[in-house]
């Protein structure tokens, strides 16, 4: 588990930095966007560029939140790799299907490359979303939760069901299925992601809850599926 913390710093590093150079020339970066405010009488030109930075500050933070995920997937497979294995080992067996090392750690770069698209692409939507003064903030921010848990469901149970020689659609069909099971474990995720550092500790661990969510999913976790697996 302490390996897996690894490449959750390293991303988390680099991503804080991101947004750290946001925070300090958002002011800029509201007056450069909004050029037809000049004219404004001062007080109402400053509420909209407020309005704006902040928009900017959380559409950045929700989109960092979005892809955290998926990057240090990425940059971590083999680590998140030894910590499934760990996994399937205490909560039951190793699947038979299951690939070698070097070949879970492509199909796991291939997924993950494979999500990185529509998850900016919803990022970018929130982001634009954010920028309706209050409401839109608010609205984003809730759907951010929403949205975000499905794609770190869908993220997370990755190895597992590649694993079981599952594709990518049966998976979404899986976890449709039991579509508050995975929306609850994936808001989980998403929300303790936005906490300071949390992040960096709970992706272990998330990666570990996914192979139950798997296991429920699939009807793994019966007491006869267990004996099945078992033999």
């Amino acid at each position: 588990m302490v390996l897996g913390l690894i490449p959750a710093v390293i991303v988390a590093a680099a991503l804080t930095i991101g947004l750290v150079i946001l925070a300090i020339n958002v002011e800029w970066v509201a007056s450069a966007v909004t050029p037809f405010a000049d004219n404004w009488d001062r007080i109402w030109r400053d509420i909209a560029r407020v309005a704006i930075a902040i928009a900017f500050v959380v559409a950045a933070i929700l989109l960092v939140s979005f892809t955290f995920t998926t990057i240090t997937l990425i940059v971590g497979q083999p680590f998140y790799e030894l910590v499934w294995r760990h996994a399937e080992s205490r909560f039951g067996l190793v699947p038979a299907k299951a690939p070698g090392f070097w070949k879970a750690t492509g199909l796991g770069l291939i997924n993950g490359l494979r999500m990185l698209i529509p998850t900016i692409l919803i990022g970018i939507v929130l982001f634009a979303l954010g920028l309706v003064p209050i409401v839109g903030v608010i609205l984003a921010a809730i759907l951010g939760a929403f949205v975000g848990g499905w794609l770190l469901a869908l993220e997370l149970t990755g190895l597992a069901f590649d694993a079981r020689g599952l594709t990518f659609a049966q998976r979404r069909a899986a976890l449709r299925a039991r579509r508050p099971l995975a929306l609850g474990f994936g808001a989980a995720a998403y929300l303790l992601f936005l906490v300071p550092l949390g992040a960096v500790f709970v992706m272990p661990a998330a990666v570990a809850g996914s192979v139950l969510l798997t296991r429920r999913t699939l009807g793994e976790d019966s007491p006869i599926a267990v004996a099945q697996t078992a033999l």
